[in-house]
């Protein structure tokens, strides 16, 4: 029972690390979430800006877990190709070796105790918790999630017990003193297996600086966990790209690549590289880790460190070759998809919230760009006289109306999800504006459905359309064509400079196209140049179309919203 309650204690210390650790990294996101998003989508194909960029961003965002995926989705968005991808995740392996670093300096250190300012710290936070600014609020949840790591730190160190401490303890060690390849290689695995448990790199990190200084193992055994740390980080990504393109895939599978490689070669050469970081952090600390186990959170900073960013430049120069591997390990096998399926996002993103929410506006975008395909199809449906063509055409109308209602409940539950995370005031404003949006959308592909209706309910009652009908209904398409048009350049611009004035332009264009068109269809029922029955179905059509013109400026009206 004691054994249980202690390792309960230590799984968690390690999930108040954990929280603290997304606490922190949640909130840079919202305080530096858009600079991110276009920083990411301004990465050329140049691979030592994309380096710069991933080293940069999860400096930052202090999670490359958050880079990677955040990457993976991007490149499933469009906004990256997979060769722009490769430099930014080796990047990301650079940028995430500065926590390592806090912990090792602030955690271990032994000129700061830094235990003593956290409870103050968290004090200092409250002015920001409660501040009617988006901007504070985000940094006071940093400041907190900051003190709550290393109080989880803290809790992790007095948890675990010394060697001293636990004849158990002592047994083992003797059991594992003997340090091997075998062995070294079964602590690779180990490292990679928490690391893929806890999803974070940093806190299995921590427990192993923990373990390590608590002289649980030696320094040999410390390093082989952290290099299986580096390879079970990688996984995250790999889950987020199940369900993506493949691009996606080889962007994900290139991160396990890569750390893969960079294991396999230090591995060769492990003992005469722990040789040469054991000589770093004696002039760094004072001290050696084969001697003194205090001297090992540093070392195996150094060595975390030295391993990431030597192995990002070893393998820069061959990006083009493992590329080229990775694209025949996979292939492009089918080219065809299922369409009703979301085109740039899938639930696997969800861990950074904030960040996910370019990736939504980018899929309503393609939504609407499917139901203005739908709309394009109506003209050509009126004027179809081929039998084979005219039925093959309004499957194809019903199969969009099947697509358009999945894809707006996928989008609608995506959409639920990020704002279940943790996002700032605007961030919520844009998903409220952006279910607004899909059901206005969903919308006019109902219109589009209804109109194919009516003209198959036309002709097969044998009625006719006269010239002056299809005349008015070609201008009204053609205008609700530049007004859906004007739509979609709204929804692919900065929420922030849209061009409304020209969108209400449309809509007032469309509303007095329409009451000309009712004016002169009363004139023309009077005269009798068509039936009654053929003028009812002419008139449902136009407010059909109206009606998606009203639906137009609705989505313009929630962009304006978001502001």
């Amino acid at each position: 029972m004691k054994f249980l309650l202690e390792i309960l204690t230590i799984i968690g210390s390690l999930g108040i690390f954990l929280y603290g650790m997304i606490l922190m990294s949640e909130s840079l996101q919202k305080v530096a979430g858009k600079r991110i998003r276009k920083t990411i989508a301004a990465i050329t194909s140049n691979k030592y800006k994309g380096l710069l960029s991933g080293t940069l961003i999860t400096s930052a965002i202090q999670s490359s877990s958050a880079t990677t995926v955040m990457v993976v989705s991007f490149v499933n968005a469009g906004l990256l190709s997979f060769s722009e991808s490769i430099g930014v995740i080796m990047g990301a392996n650079i940028g995430t070796t500065i926590t390592p670093w806090v912990v090792s300096i602030l955690g271990f250190g032994k000129v700061f105790n830094i235990n003593i300012i956290l409870l103050p710290l968290v004090a200092l936070s409250m002015p920001f918790l409660f501040s009617g600014r988006n901007i504070s609020k985000s940094w006071g949840e940093f400041i907190i999630g900051f003190a709550i790591l290393f109080m989880g730190l803290d809790f992790l160190k007095n948890s675990v017990p010394s060697i001293d401490e636990t004849s158990a303890v002592v047994d083992y060690i003797r059991g594992i003193e003997n340090v091997t390849y075998l062995r070294i290689i079964l602590f690779v695995g180990i490292g990679m297996l928490f690391t893929i448990i806890f999803q974070s790199s940093s806190a299995v990190m921590a427990f192993t600086f923990v373990i390590a200084s608590n002289q649980w193992i030696p320094f040999e055994f410390a390093a082989a966990m952290v290099l299986g740390e580096n390879i079970g980080t990688s996984i995250t990504a790999n889950i987020a790209a199940i369900v993506a393109n493949i691009s996606s895939k080889r962007a994900a599978f290139f991160h396990f690549f890569f750390n893969l490689i960079g294991v396999l070669w230090v591995l060769l050469i492990f003992h005469p590289i722990l040789k040469g970081i054991a000589q770093i952090t004696e002039v760094l600390e004072g001290s050696n880790p084969f001697e003194s186990y205090t001297a090992i959170p540093i070392a195996l900073a150094v060595f975390h460190s030295g391993f990431n960013i030597t192995n990002s430049f070893l393998l820069l120069p061959f990006t083009h070759t493992i590329e080229k591997l990775l694209k025949s390990v996979l292939p492009e096998k089918d080219k065809l998809h299922n369409t009703h399926h979301l085109v740039h996002i899938n639930s696997a993103y969800l861990s950074t919230s904030e960040l996910s929410l370019v990736l939504g506006k980018n899929e309503i975008v393609a939504y609407a760009q499917t139901v203005k395909t739908m709309l394009d199809m109506i003209p050509e449906f009126l004027m179809e006289k081929r039998i084979k063509k005219y039925n093959k055409l309004y499957d194809r109308i019903q199969n969009f109306e099947d697509i358009i209602d999945k894809t707006e409940l996928e989008i609608a539950n995506y959409l639920t999800k990020i704002s279940e995370g943790k996002l700032s005031i605007k961030g919520t404003k844009q998903i409220r504006a952006m279910l607004k949006m899909i059901d206005d959308i969903e919308s006019m592909g109902d219109a589009c459905n209804n109109m194919a209706k009516n003209i198959k309910q036309k002709n097969d009652a044998k009625l006719y359309f006269i010239q002056e009908q299809r005349n008015e209904l070609n201008e009204m398409f053609s205008l609700l064509n530049e007004a859906f048009d004007m739509m979609i350049n709204n929804l692919s611009a900065d929420f922030d400079q849209i061009n409304e004035t020209k969108a209400y332009k449309y809509e007032e264009r469309i509303n007095s196209l329409r009451d000309r068109i009712k004016d002169r269809h009363m004139i023309n029922i009077k005269e009798e140049k068509y039936t009654y029955q053929t003028g009812v179905y002419y008139i449902d059509i136009i407010s059909q179309l109206e009606k998606m013109g009203d639906y137009i400026i609705n989505v313009t009206q929630a962009i304006i919203e978001t502001r």
